[in-house]
């Protein structure tokens, strides 16, 4: 019995510890336009009621003087409406500046901010963006939670947003 117990319980310390992934990946387009500014993006995860189940990005000009590019936040209208009027913002590990062109890789994992833990069941994954001079955009992707294996999922934008992808692994 000495030995069974130490060597049950080594067993249980060194197991691992399970953890879900969501990495997604957005692109801004680069539009042929007279003036071009950044988009403000938003990234959610809502339930099917469409409350807020996290709040995981928020990009704007974070350069502005005196925090004047918070007060273009209310553009990202869902969000703002969901989130956003309620929120003091810079959030550490949420808010961030704007971003150009391009595709850009947003990681998140189960348990830890600000993914936190989600309760088994159906989301959407929500990126919404809005430019200065330009147009205004919201994209949804539909998936589980917990994912029961790797799983590809995606959708695109006509605008403002090209390609959303979120990969989820268990």
């Amino acid at each position: 019995m000495r030995v069974f117990l130490p060597a049950a319980l080594t067993g249980l310390l060194a197991s691992p510890v399970l953890a879900a992934d969501m990495n997604v990946k957005v692109e801004i387009p680069k539009l042929n336009v007279a003036e071009y500014h950044r988009p403000y993006v938003a990234v959610w995860v809502e339930r099917p009621d469409q409350s807020v189940a996290a709040n995981l990005s928020v990009w704007y000009d974070v350069k502005k003087n005196e925090n004047a590019g918070t007060k273009w936040l209310k553009d990202l209208r869902q969000w703002w409406r969901h989130i956003g009027r309620e929120l003091t913002v810079p959030v550490d590990g949420v808010t961030g500046a704007t971003q150009a062109p391009g595709e850009h890789q947003l990681n998140y994992q189960s348990g830890k901010a600000p993914f936190g833990n989600l309760p088994a069941g159906d989301y959407k994954l929500v990126v919404e963006a809005s430019r200065e001079g330009g147009g205004r955009e919201v994209v949804r992707v539909p998936f589980q939670w917990p994912p029961k294996g790797s799983q590809s999922l995606s959708a695109k934008g006509a605008d403002e947003l090209g390609a959303v992808a979120l990969n989820l692994t268990p």
